[in-house]
């Protein structure tokens, strides 16, 4: 069997106290703690009703348009685990729609991020499993293979190893390595903070802007009188 189709161990499970303490911040608060790499682009959209996401990475790397292992994939999952699928960016055959998001729904798990297409989009808006993809086409997949399932992915430029943790919202979706956490959620409440003072800084009228005139004269920035 080569190495492009192959099913590699599963990760640990993640506990309930993780996903717990990660769901208190917003997923735009944890990408400025974990960096770039591990943020998805802004075309990885949201197709369900809004809820957030938390959740262990299950990854799938599958062959353009086929959802063979996107299948088997559910087949493993267990309840809070969330498949996130390198479809390599194609998006002319949708790999999940209205039977697998049901079917993942029974069984407890998360959620799914696809770098490629969903379909059955009237369904999928009033879903509280969160559904996140690159694209939305009607056009149906293959299902013969090849592919990988845990290994480490890329999705709408967002580094994925399986055993991440997946966290989503309305502002998009970040992956943060697990042994990463708890640096990240240092990190974020440390940024939540001085979010909460800046915030209260602004109702009260009391905000500093004089830092912007300070990096515009530092870039050399001209100022012309009219």
């Amino acid at each position: 069997m080569g190495a492009c189709f192959a099913i590699h161990p599963m990760p640990t499970v993640l506990d309930a106290r993780t996903v717990d303490q990660l769901s208190r911040y917003e997923a735009s608060q944890l990408a400025d703690c974990v960096g770039k790499p591990q943020a998805a682009g802004s075309h990885l959209v949201g197709r369900h009703d809004g809820t957030r996401l938390v959740g262990c990475a299950l990854t799938v790397r599958t062959k353009s348009g086929d959802h063979l292992m996107v299948q088997k994939a559910i087949d493993l999952a267990r309840p809070g685990d969330v498949i996130v699928v390198d479809g390599g960016g194609f998006t002319e055959q949708a790999l999940v729609g209205e039977i697998m998001v049901t079917l993942a729904t029974k069984r407890g798990i998360a959620g799914f991020v696809i770098d490629g297409a969903v379909r059955d989009l009237r369904f999928l808006r009033d879903q509280s499993l969160p559904v996140y993809s690159t694209a939305v086409c009607l056009r149906g997949p293959s299902r013969i293979g090849p592919g990988e399932i845990n290994v480490c992915i890329s999705v709408a430029g967002m580094q994925v190893r399986a055993g991440d943790i997946v966290v989503a919202d309305a502002d998009g979706v970040v992956a943060i390595p697990r042994n990463d956490v708890p640096a990240v959620l240092q990190a974020a409440e440390a940024l939540s903070r001085k979010e909460s003072a800046t915030l209260l800084a602004v109702q009260n009228g009391d905000v500093d802007r004089e830092w912007i005139d300070a990096a515009l004269h530092a870039g050399g920035c001209h100022f012309i009188s009219g």
